[in-house]
């Protein structure tokens, strides 16, 4: 009797998550492919919802796939549909209908989930918004049609692409971050002085060192914040940008071991036979810096899809690349490469600031290795940067300036 068809199981249909389901059916067009996921959209590009805030891209220019294609492609998808609980030794999970479906390999990249605003007054009150989700950007682009003042809260990227929005649309932008400047895991003062130039020239009006200590509403929804040193500012909405919660909980009480997301091997094996991760919520052994990395962009989710495929239709398929994320800031651009200190602050790094030409670079170094970047405005060093990360090359202290210095 012939073997029956190898049944795999995706979490996720992100990027990674489609990618994966995707490779599986292409290289094993016979494989049995169930895509779960909990939105109520197949993929769609998240990297476009900041220019879908600023009215630059288009809703249909958003989705990437129809659940029509899903079909055409072999692959069966669940939306609006949550995985509860992995049952690793009977190969088993659990959906929050009662189901229970069979794999014979599963990928988790079920990514993270926003971090609220839990402060009194937050709970409940209409005008409050993450921006993380598809849903989330919808609802931030009808609020803003009608609003004149935002609070933005955090320092992260995600509150930085909801200050750059508000202003597109002419909001008065107030934007509180806890910290000294913004992205200062990863900045360093110079740096950062530079993004808060950018930001005001823009019209955003940036304290630091302030947090929400509370949340006024009227009629259910936001008139304001109180900081915790006593400033009060009006408000019509408030868009939070405070990380990301892994969604680990579905492999809880499993022998899967998790870090700040699912620990991971160079080829997206957790620890547990026939179980993967991928994009966002894996944390990875990089092979090109020799140590564990996460890093939550597009590029990186597509590439660890694709060869957590491969190795889980039994091929010995190494992820080796340099993630790398960038956005816009204002009438700016930056750009961050390969290992930074926000997951590793004993690196050693060296900094190169032009005021008045608005250019900023800071190179990671460990172990006398080139291991991370951050660019900002000019981007001339971006290629050189990405050939010594991969090239492993030893670099001597007194060697280094001479990267800044072209």
């Amino acid at each position: 009797m012939a073997d029956r068809p190898k049944r795999y199981i995706v979490v996720g249909n992100g990027v990674a998550g489609t990618t994966c389901a995707e490779t599986l059916r292409k290289n094993d067009p016979t494989c049995q492919v169930t895509l779960i996921g909990n939105e109520p959209y197949p993929l769609y590009n998240r990297v476009a919802l900041p220019p879908y805030l600023k009215g630059r891209t288009p809703e249909q220019k958003v989705l990437l796939r129809t659940v029509a294609q899903h079909a055409e492609r072999g692959i069966t998808l669940m939306l609006e549909t949550t995985v509860t609980q992995v049952n690793s030794e009977g190969k088993t999970v659990l959906l929050d209908n009662g189901a229970e479906l069979p794999y014979d390999a599963l990928l988790v990249a079920t990514g993270g989930r926003p971090n609220h605003l839990k402060v009194p007054g937050a709970d409940g009150t209409a005008g409050i918004y993450n921006f993380q989700y598809f849903d989330d950007a919808k609802a931030i682009h009808a609020h803003m049609e009608h609003a004149q003042t935002a609070v933005v809260v955090g320092g992260s990227f995600i509150a930085y692409e909801l200050a750059e929005a508000f202003r597109h649309h002419g909001l008065r932008t107030i934007w509180l971050i806890r910290g000294p400047y913004w992205l200062r895991r990863v900045l360093d003062e110079d740096g950062g002085a530079l993004v808060d130039d950018i930001a005001r020239d823009a019209g955003v009006e940036v304290y630091y060192g302030e947090e929400v200590r509370e949340v006024h509403a009227q009629g259910g929804a936001v008139c304001g914040v109180t900081t915790k040193t006593g400033k009060t500012f009006e408000a019509d909405m408030i868009g939070v940008g405070l990380g990301l919660t892994m969604n680990t909980e579905l492999l809880a009480g499993t022998p899967v071991k998790i870090g700040n997301g699912i620990l991971a091997d160079e080829h997206l094996s957790t620890n547990v036979p026939d179980i993967y991760t991928a994009g966002d919520i894996a944390q990875f052994h990089d092979v090109v810096i020799q140590r564990y990395n996460q890093l939550g962009t597009w590029g990186n989710a597509q590439g660890h899809g694709r060869v957590a495929a491969l190795n889980m239709l039994g091929q010995q398929t190494i992820y080796e690349d340099v993630p790398m994320y960038s956005s816009t800031l204002f009438d700016s651009y930056i750009r961050v490469i390969g290992l930074t200190p926000e997951l590793y602050p004993d690196l050693e790094s060296l900094e190169r600031l032009d005021a008045r030409g608005r250019n900023y670079q800071r190179l990671f170094f460990l172990d006398n290795r080139l291991v991370g970047a951050v660019l900002i405005g000019d981007m001339r060093l971006r290629a050189r940067i990405f050939s010594l990360i991969k090239g492993r090359e030893a670099i001597a202290p007194d060697e280094r300036r001479k990267l800044l210095e072209g």
